[in-house]
C-alpha cells in the first residue's frame, strides 16, 4: 500500500490529539466528543476512498494543509455540539475557525506553487469548506435564526439535486468567485460567532454572505441549464460538479 493511503490514519490521530487538547481548554460533553469523533472517522474514511480511486501516490503539501483544516473543523464541530448543553470557550472556537479559514488560502497557494493541483484536492477542499460553513451556521442559528443554515446547506442541496438531475453533475468552468464567496461566508459566520458584533451587524454580514452564495450557486445552475445538451457526454463519463475551484 502506498504511503499516501496512511494520510487519513495520521489525520485521525491528529484529530484525537486535538480533541484531547480542546477538552483541556474547554471541556467537551459526550455529544461533543461523539460529534468530533464521528466527523473525523467519516471525513477521513471518504478521503481514504478518494485516494484509492484517484491513484495518487503523493499526498502533497496542499492536501496536507487541507487535511489540517479538516482536523480543525472536527474540533469546531465538537465545540458546537457541546455548546447545546454546556458553555464552551467562544474565543477558542473563533481561533480554530479563523485558522481553518486562513489555511483555506494556503492550500490553494501550495497546490499552485508545487504544481500538484488535482480533482481530488479541489473536491477535498470544497467539502471541508462546506462543512465548516454548516457547523458555524449551527452555532449562530440560535441567535440569528435557523435560516442561517441555508449558507451551509446550499452545497448539499446542490449535490442532492444532482442525484435527480444528472445534467447538474457536469463539470463547471473554473471560477475564482466561488472561492471568494465561500471565504466571505466563513468570515461572516466566524465574526457572528465571536459575539463581538451587535446583533444587527451580525445579521447584516451574514445576510450579505448568503446573498453572495445564492448569486454564485445561481450562476452555476444557469450555466448548467444553458449548456445542458452539451454536458450530457461529460455526465456519462462520471465527472463531478463544482470541482472547478482554482487552487
Amino acid at each position: 500500500m502506498p504511503k499516501v493511503h496512511f494520510a487519513p490514519l495520521s489525520s485521525i490521530a491528529a484529530g484525537l490529539l486535538g480533541l484531547w487538547a480542546t477538552d483541556r481548554f474547554s471541556p467537551l460533553s459526550a455529544a461533543g466528543w461523539s460529534a468530533g469523533l464521528l466527523y473525523l472517522v467519516v471525513s477521513n474514511g471518504l478521503l481514504a476512498r478518494g485516494l484509492h480511486r484517484s491513484g495518487l501516490t503523493v499526498f502533497g503539501w496542499a492536501n496536507a494543509a487541507t487535511a489540517t483544516r479538516s482536523t480543525l473543523v472536527g474540533l469546531v464541530t465538537a465545540l458546537v455540539a457541546t455548546s447545546f448543553d454546556s458553555p464552551v470557550s467562544v474565543p477558542l472556537l473563533v481561533v480554530l475557525a479563523s485558522i481553518a479559514l486562513v489555511l483555506d488560502g494556503v492550500d490553494g497557494w501550495l497546490a499552485r506553487r508545487t504544481h500538484s493541483e488535482s480533482e481530488l484536492g479541489a473536491q477535498f477542499d470544497m467539502e471541508v469548506d462546506a462543512f465548516l460553513l454548516l457547523v458555524l451556521g449551527v452555532f449562530v442559528a440560535p441567535v440569528l435564526g435557523w435560516w442561517v443554515l441555508a449558507i451551509g446547506l446550499l452545497r448539499y442541496a446542490f449535490v442532492v439535486a444532482g442525484w435527480f438531475l444528472p445534467w447538474m453533475r457536469a463539470t463547471l468552468p473554473p471560477r475564482y468567485w466561488r472561492k471568494v464567496t465561500t471565504a466571505v461566508a466563513g468570515i461572516a459566520l466566524t465574526a457572528a460567532a465571536s459575539g463581538l458584533l451587535p446583533t444587527w451587524a451580525s445579521l447584516a454580514v451574514v445576510l450579505i454572505a448568503l446573498a453572495l452564495l445564492l448569486e454564485s450557486f445561481g450562476r452555476d445552475v444557469l450555466w448548467l441549464v444553458s449548456h445542458r445538451p452539451r454536458t450530457t457526454a461529460r455526465v456519462a463519463a462520471g465527472h463531478r460538479t463544482r470541482n472547478g475551484v482554482v487552487r
